[in-house]
């Protein structure tokens, strides 16, 4: 029987000999490999985390001891040590278990948000928490990746942690080298120095060999002089800077040896301060095509990287080809490199590719300052990402209304990554930023176009927004109306009954609503406004010949550009009713596209069906107004005759 299958939680580990520990981390790994290859997710940060996370629940006494994990996709393994091992194949399927943390699966699970560098923020108001409540007794632990500790939110939480000095919080540095890709900057090269330093190294391999010969003394003796004081740190590595900032520092530890893990973790749990415990890690360590993929360790499967046919693919390409005639186009991005396409632009434009680590506060205003110096920056970022830059996007780049332009991949339903993925907030949220133009390409010849169109602008922000996945079919337009464009009209036949207006993807799902509604008898008008912000004023006409408007988008319906939509209807006193499609304001849970879109009524079946009703709603209400009018005409008094 595999010893896994045995473990229903973190009690169940507190009795198993070093040698079932080692078997255990192998059927993990084992679990791992088998598992995610065929459901998709990431691979490389959780086998890179298996004997951390033995370890972590040895020591600690997980519910009552809090584990925050950040960004969270590196919780695989603490999902299999907490009783979901025999849920595990179920992993990012519709209804099955999640890719991060989920309080909704387990007690043992705490934060779900998976954006990076806020877990040592929720951990220090825990901590904070458990002490004004007096229960001294209960220990939060971090777990924080090298790559999230480059994020500006880490480092105001450790100036905060550092002056609570009885705070019982454990921050664990996973320190791999990698975010997404190998992590860069100041602090990457300062725990590189730490990792690499071959003075610190032979120091540690002579205590190690040497001390742990003698019998009892040995091993406690090697622990202690490993994590001795800075004193002697100094005279054989970079001066440490956690302790410059007031805070412990136990390390580095070899991630991978769960004895020494333990030792370190119970000399930090029993500090009674905060405490951090730098632990180097191998990511994708026991799986070779992890191991060996120079791109990001196979930190996701699939592949995240930008493949041929994919909408991050198109827009790298174009992003090149534009490079090649404007040399003052640069590109930023925050960790995220080949996800969002730009490996080919750094390839041909090292020098104007920068890589901010995870920061996207500061790739915002950093492309503002780019801007400022008379280029003009392209930041490209999940759509999801953006949400914590809003500040920035609105009083750093729009107020002063500077040429950037914010590429946002992944926008709209994402699929199996979740709730904190879904990229449903930025067509609202940039929707209030003052003179920023927004666009939403339908297919691949108008990312190229609108990509074009938006660089070209000089007097303001612009945002390019696409989903993820494969680029659908191209489809060419019929005619122009304003500056959108016209895809289907209403066959013959069919009067002009519904102006239905799709943004981006959304305008190709309205021409399978529009042959739908043609089967009965319901003449459709399919518009792609392809620039969301501003709505285009020609619109208005349009609406007025029309006896309904319809606009569907893949982002959530308030405030976006349904709303806006509507807004300009209104503001014209065009007597057009509206009904406005979108994604329910919610935290919508993983699933496929597909299956996302549908619970959303998003399919072109659904929308038919509802367009239909509304259509004949809006028949019936024609029909009682016609009715009235004629009941009105004919009681009315003959001209020059007082009514009785």
């Amino acid at each position: 029987m595999p010893l896994l299958d045995s473990i229903n939680g973190p009690d169940d580990l507190k009795g198993l000999s070093q040698d079932q520990l080692t078997r255990l981390a192998a059927e993990i790994r084992d679990v791992l490999v088998e598992t995610v290859t065929r459901t998709g997710g990431h691979i490389g940060p959780n086998l890179g985390v298996v004997e951390l996370t033995i370890a972590v629940h040895r020591v600690f006494d997980s519910p009552k001891d809090r584990i925050v994990f950040d960004t969270g996709h590196q919780s695989y393994v603490h999902k299999l040590l907490t009783g979901r091992a025999a849920q595990f194949g179920t992993l990012r399927q519709r209804g099955g278990l999640t890719g991060y943390p989920s309080r909704a699966e387990s007690e043992h699970d705490m934060v779900e948000n998976s954006h990076a560098s806020t877990g040592l923020s929720y951990a220090d108001g825990l901590a904070k928490a458990y002490k004004l409540r007096g229960e001294p007794d209960r220990t939060v632990v971090a777990v924080i990746g090298d790559g999230a500790l480059t994020g500006g939110m880490a480092w105001e939480a450790l100036n905060n942690i550092a002056a609570a000095k009885d705070s019982r919080l454990v921050m664990i540095v996973n320190d791999n080298g990698w975010s997404y890709q190998p992590t860069i900057g100041g602090l990457a090269e300062h725990l590189a120095a730490i990792r690499i330093s071959q003075r610190y190294e032979h120091v540690l391999d002579y205590i190690k060999t040497t001390l742990s010969r003698t019998p009892l003394v040995g091993p406690p003796l090697y622990g202690t002089l490993h994590g001795i004081k800075k004193g002697i740190k100094d005279v054989l590595q970079p001066q440490v800077m956690f302790e410059d900032l007031g805070i412990k520092y136990v390390g580095p530890i070899d991630g991978h040896d769960e004895r020494l893990l333990e030792h370190a973790l119970r000399r930090a749990r029993d500090f009674g301060g905060p405490v951090i415990v730098h632990v180097i890690t191998r990511k994708g360590l026991g799986y070779a095509d992890a191991e060996q993929n120079e791109i990001d360790c196979l930190h996701q499967v699939p592949a995240a990287g930008a493949a041929p046919g994919t909408w991050s693919r198109v827009f790298g390409d174009e992003l090149l080809a534009i490079g090649e005639r404007r040399p003052d186009v640069v590109a930023i991005t925050a960790a995220m490199l080949y996800p969002t396409g730009l490996a080919q632009f750094a390839a041909a434009y090292p020098d104007r590719v920068y890589d901010v680590g995870i920061a996207e506060q500061h790739a915002v205003t950093s492309a503002a300052g780019l801007a400022m110096g008379g280029l003009h920056p392209v930041v490209a970022i999940y759509s999801t990402f953006l949400n914590r830059a809003f500040d920035q996007a609105l009083m750093d780049v729009g107020l002063h209304r500077l040429p950037v332009t914010l590429v946002l991949d992944r926008a709209g339903v994402t699929g199996p990554d979740g709730a904190s993925h879904h990229g449903m907030w930025d067509g609202s949220l940039m929707q209030l930023v003052p003179g920023m133009k927004i666009a939403a390409p339908r297919d691949a010849r108008r990312v190229a176009e609108l990509l074009n169109e938006a660089v070209a602008v000089s007097d303001g922000p612009t945002v390019v927004r696409f989903p993820k996945g494969k680029v659908g079919g191209e489809v060419e337009a019929v005619a122009k109306l304003g500056g959108m464009d016209v895809l289907r009209e209403p066959g013959p036949g069919l009067g002009a009954d519904v102006l239905l207006v799709g943004a981006g993807p959304m305008a190709l799902t309205g021409l399978e609503v529009a042959d739908r509604l043609a089967d009965h008898g319901i003449g459709v008008t399919v518009v792609d406004p392809r620039w969301t912000k501003p709505v285009d004023e020609a619109l208005v006409g349009a609406a007025r010949r029309h006896r309904l408007v319809v606009t569907v988008e893949d982002n959530g319906r308030v405030g976006g550009f349904g709303d806006a939509v509507a807004r300009l209807l209104r503001d014209h006193d065009a007597d057009v009713p509206v009904k406005t499609f979108g994604l329910p304001q919610e935290f919508l849970s993983h699933g496929t596209r597909e299956e996302v879109l549908e619970e959303a009524g998003l399919t072109s079946q659904q929308l038919a069906l509802r367009i239909t009703e509304a259509v004949a709603r809006r028949s019936s209400a024609e029909a009682l107004d016609a009715g009235a009018r004629e009941a009105a005409e004919s009681t009315a008094a003959p001209e020059g005759r007082p009514v009785e």
